[in-house]
């Protein structure tokens, strides 16, 4: 069955209306295109625990720090809605930036805290930018479950606080990376490696999940993640922004592995970002 395509929030709304009339469960997944598996896996789960899905897809411009990052972003619409046709969404939403931010807009959401330091450290206003177009979707759907993947940790950890502190009603899911069979995580943005940065950027994870086994272990983190940034630099990364273990409920610095912590890291292979974490776990006694 094809899905309807929403280019405005009442014809979203008027649909979601007639599917709650109907009993029926509202799962959401918020995208901003380029779709890939990673997406698809977001959808599987909305899929598993909603009566109804919809996708939307929507590259939003508050939330880059540079134009030229912007206009280089991956775009594909065609692609990605017979994407999702196949995955079996429901309803996809292609708002316009005027949509979303009409002739007078004047308003931002601004998560304190949670979204210091990381990425929001180098990237100035970037969660405020996510955090508005997250909380305008989710009025504007208004689904029961939102969807996002746990590789952007730190947006998930940014909009399931906005989501409590704003006593939005809706239940925010994370899922779990998915990967190549190299572990490089599944990214819109590895569109734009050449073929030599793409086998460059599989040592980001190598290093990650090298550094987290041996901070499981118990070797001293400083070391660890030292060790940690040099290998991905002698992989071919020009630049380590940050590699940091961090609390993976507040985000907070650990200097051990006191509580379930997120190792975390954003670096850049020629002209590309990429973040990447991976989970750990304090050991049994």
């Amino acid at each position: 069955m094809q899905p309807v395509l929403a280019r405005t929030k009442e014809d979203v709304q008027t649909a979601v209306r007639e599917w709650r009339a109907a009993g029926a469960s509202i799962g959401f997944v918020p995208t901003m295109g380029a779709l890939h598996e990673g997406h698809v896996a977001l959808v599987r789960a909305a899929r598993a625990g909603n009566d109804r899905v919809v996708v939307s897809i929507f590259v939003n411009p508050t939330q880059f720090n540079s134009a030229s990052d912007l206009a280089a972003y991956p775009r594909s619409e065609a692609g990605d809605v017979d994407l999702l046709v196949a995955a079996g969404v429901d309803l996809v939403y292609l708002p316009a930036a005027d949509e979303m931010y009409p002739t007078g807009f004047a308003t931002a959401v601004e998560v304190a805290g949670i979204s210091d330091g990381l990425c929001g450290a180098f990237r100035p206003g970037h969660f405020r930018g996510v955090a508005t177009v997250v909380t305008k979707l989710l009025l504007q759907v208004a689904p029961d479950r939102a969807y996002f993947g746990e590789k952007d940790f730190q947006q998930l950890r940014v909009i399931q606080t906005l989501v409590q502190d704003l006593d939005i009603p809706v239940e925010v899911k994370g899922v779990a990376t998915v990967r190549e069979s190299d572990g490089l995580a599944l990214s819109s943005r590895n569109l734009r490696l050449s073929p030599e940065e793409r086998q460059v950027a599989a040592g980001l994870p190598r290093a990650l999940f090298h550094a987290a086994d041996r901070i499981g272990a118990g070797a001293a983190v400083p070391e660890a993640l030292e060790e940690a940034r040099h290998a991905i630099l002698d992989a071919g990364f020009r630049e380590v922004e940050y590699l940091e273990l961090r609390s993976a409920r507040t985000l907070a610095p650990l200097a051990g592995l006191t509580e379930p912590a997120r190792l975390l890291a954003a670096a850049w292979v020629g002209e590309v970002r990429l973040i990447d974490n991976v989970p750990l776990a304090p050991q049994e006694r």
